[in-house]
C-alpha cells in the first residue's frame, strides 16, 4: 500500500515535524526522554524514523526496540545500531515486553477505538506506558484546505487517517484508564498531551502481593 510523502523519507518526515512544531520541536522529545532512566528497556510503537532514539535516547544507553509498518524506517533504525521490526500494530500480535512502552503522536491511527492497542501496551510494560498525542493538528483545522492537507499527509502505509483527538475526546478516552494513570501534562506549546500509565506486565518469576500473602498463609498452616 502507498504511503504519504512524509513517510517516504526520514529527511522529509523530520522537516515536516520541524515546520509543524517550530520552536517546540525539541521539547516534544525531551519531555519523553526525561521520563526514561538510563539503561532502561524501551519499546517504541509507530516509531517512524526513530528520531527519539537516534537524536535523544541514544546517550542514555537504553536498550531500544522500534516497531513500525514502514520497512525503510526500520532498516534505517537497524543501521543506526538499535533493534527494529516491521510490525502492523493493528493486528492482535502480542507485543514484546519492555520496561517502558512508548507511542508518540500515533494513537489516532487506531481510532475509532484505540483501547485495544493501549490495553496491549499496558500488558507489555513492566513500569510505564507513555503516550503523547496531539490535540491540535492540521486535520482538525477550521480551514477546510488545511484539514484536507493534514488528512492526506498522514498515511503511514495502512490508509489515510481521517479521525483525530481533540482535548476533550482525549481526556474522555483516558478517563477509562484513570486507575492506571500516574500523571498527564501538556507539551510542545500545548499541541500534545502526555499520559503516563502504570504498566501491568508481571514476569513469570514475580509473585503478586495477593499471591505472596496466600502462599504465606499456606506455609503457616502447614507448620
Amino acid at each position: 500500500m502507498s504511503t504519504s510523502l512524509i513517510y517516504k523519507s526520514s529527511f522529509v518526515y523530520e522537516l515536516a515535524m520541524l515546520v509543524l512544531y517550530g520552536r517546540h520541536y525539541n521539547a516534544r522529545y525531551t519531555a519523553i526522554v526525561d521520563l526514561i532512566p538510563d539503561n532502561a528497556n524501551v519499546l517504541d510503537l509507530c516509531c517512524g524514523p526513530a528520531l527519539l532514539f537516534r537524536r535523544y535516547l541514544r546517550n542514555k544507553s537504553v536498550r531500544y526496540t522500534g516497531l513500525d509498518i514502514n520497512q525503510q524506517f526500520i532498516d534505517r533504525l537497524v543501521e543506526a545500531g538499535a533493534a527494529g521490526e516491521v510490525w502492523d500494530l493493528r493486528s492482535d500480535r502480542e507485543l514484546p515486553v519492555s520496561d517502558y512502552v512508548i507511542m508518540q503522536a500515533s494513537l489516532y491511527h487506531f481510532l475509532p477505538d484505540a483501547s485495544d492497542i493501549v490495553n496491549r501496551m499496558l500488558g507489555a510494560a513492566r513500569k510505564s506506558v507513555i503516550i503523547a498525542e496531539p490535540v491540535r493538528n492540521l486535520a482538525t483545522s477550521s480551514s477546510r484546505f488545511l484539514s484536507l492537507i493534514g488528512k492526506a499527509f498522514t498515511n503511514p502505509g495502512s490508509g489515510e487517517q481521517t479521525s483525530r483527538f481533540n482535548q476533550e475526546s482525549l481526556e474522555a478516552f483516558f478517563d477509562r484508564y484513570r486507575a492506571h494513570l500516574s500523571r498527564s501534562f501538556p507539551i510542545a506549546g500545548g499541541r500534545e498531551v502526555v499520559y503516563v500509565l502504570d504498566g501491568q506486565h508481571q514476569s513469570s518469576n514475580q509473585v503478586s502481593a495477593e499471591e505472596a500473602e496466600t502462599v504465606g498463609d499456606v506455609k503457616s498452616a502447614s507448620r
